[in-house]
């Protein structure tokens, strides 16, 4: 970024890469917002993604193929799955065409589809603490990328589309491994396992509508821009706190 881009922006202001060619000046954002932004995320984080109990009875108890249980608990795993949808929130911040949504959305679909089926039909055994540590870099990636910090601190740019199919690979070890804290009969298994991927889908497709109506009526409002700062930065803090839980996990156990 040239100095005579940054001296377009006040005193008291940040510029903002958009990515799409544009510098945007925004409004600097005071510690103790972005404080209570971390503080309310970070607990959803954390806790938002277990299984509860009615459906650790049905999984271990199910012996054949069960197609709308199956979609059923794909779906609601998506929906209570705070680290997937803040990655996602993070993807597609900056894309204002539903276009650029679809095809980077896909990616992460393609990513997550692949390593969720391998990874239970297969059992492919990994780590959950680490699969769910680099789910949280994977937040801290997208929020520090959405702010230019590549392009400032490296002068390059990532391949975006490459960086969501790679850590959609991640997100779906994500998914697998916790499938594979109960013992499946092997009857059926593939037909659920898609059943699953479809309900995974499903219920990402309706958080996603609710996310991007979202930042659809908020986009506006002048805040939109004058609190991208302060959002991203909250993502980042977000993702950090996950990675250092989830390490620290694997430390502990």
């Amino acid at each position: 970024m040239t100095e005579e881009v940054k001296n377009l922006c006040p005193i008291g202001y940040l510029v903002l890469a958009s990515g799409a060619g544009r510098e945007i000046c925004v409004k600097n954002i005071s510690g103790r917002l972005l404080l209570l932004l971390v503080a309310g995320t970070f607990p959803n984080i954390v806790f938002g993604h277990g299984v509860d109990e009615g459906t650790q009875q049905f999984l271990t108890s199910n012996d054949g193929v069960a197609i709308v249980p199956f979609m059923y608990i794909g779906a609601k795993h998506m929906v209570t799955g705070y680290d997937h949808l803040l990655f996602l929130l993070g993807v597609i911040f900056f894309l204002y065409r539903a276009r650029d949504v679809l095809i980077y959305v896909s990616f992460f679909t393609l990513g997550h589809s692949i390593t969720l089926l391998v990874g239970v039909y297969l059992d492919v055994q990994v780590n959950a603490y680490l699969v769910d540590a680099v789910i949280g870099l994977s937040i801290i990636y997208k929020g520090f990328d959405n702010l230019g910090g590549f392009q400032r601190l490296f002068g390059h740019q990532p391949n975006t589309k490459f960086a969501v199919l790679i850590f959609g690979l991640f997100h779906g070890f994500g998914l697998a491994t916790k499938l594979q804290e109960f013992e499946f009969a092997r009857e059926g298994l593939l037909q659920n396992l898609i059943a699953f991927n479809v309900g995974v889908e499903i219920g990402q497709f309706f958080a996603l509508l609710f996310i991007v109506l979202a930042l659809s009526f908020w986009r506006g409002y002048s805040s939109y821009l004058q609190f991208s700062v302060a959002t991203n930065i909250a993502l980042m803090s977000g993702g950090l706190l996950l990675t250092f839980y989830q390490l620290s996990g694997y430390v502990i156990s």
